[in-house]
């Protein structure tokens, strides 16, 4: 399916729906096999040990994942998160940006299954994984 939305679109998309995110998040890279999102790592993303909290990589993944189906489906705010699973496989470096590298593995009608891996900046293992499946609302007509 071709896109919909690029980076641009996507980006002022979260700004209008989500101001409350106030560019936390930013879509780098969107093409047909994957979309690029980040993180911008503040001390409120940090928990005790000098680590990111779960909390925070978890945002990031379904962010970016939300955000590659509406890539092709266009805007729609409407789509949910119905279910989650999340891998914390290393522990991301304090003080750095994080990156998902996200793809979709099923677009259908009524639901959208995609996955997430995240990266501190820098090191090449990833720190999470993340598979998520979106609920899409009904087109209006």
């Amino acid at each position: 399916m071709a896109l919909q939305m690029d980076a641009e679109a996507l980006n002022a998309f979260l700004a209008v729906e989500f101001p409350q995110l106030e560019g936390a998040f930013t879509v780098i890279e969107v093409n047909e096999d994957r979309l690029v999102a980040r993180l911008r790592v503040t001390d409120a993303h940090l928990r005790p040990g000098g680590t990111v909290s779960g909390p925070s990589m978890f945002a990031l993944a379904d962010v970016a994942i939300y955000c590659v189906v509406l890539s092709r489906i266009g805007p729609v705010a409407l789509a949910v998160t119905t279910n989650a699973s999340i891998d914390f496989m290393r522990k991301p470096v304090a003080g750095r940006d994080l990156r998902a590298e996200c793809r979709l593995l099923k677009l259908g009608r009524s639901l959208a299954v995609g996955e997430a891996l995240i990266f501190s900046d820098g090191q090449p293992e990833p720190v999470a994984r993340c598979s998520m499946t979106y609920a899409i609302p009904p087109a209006k007509g």
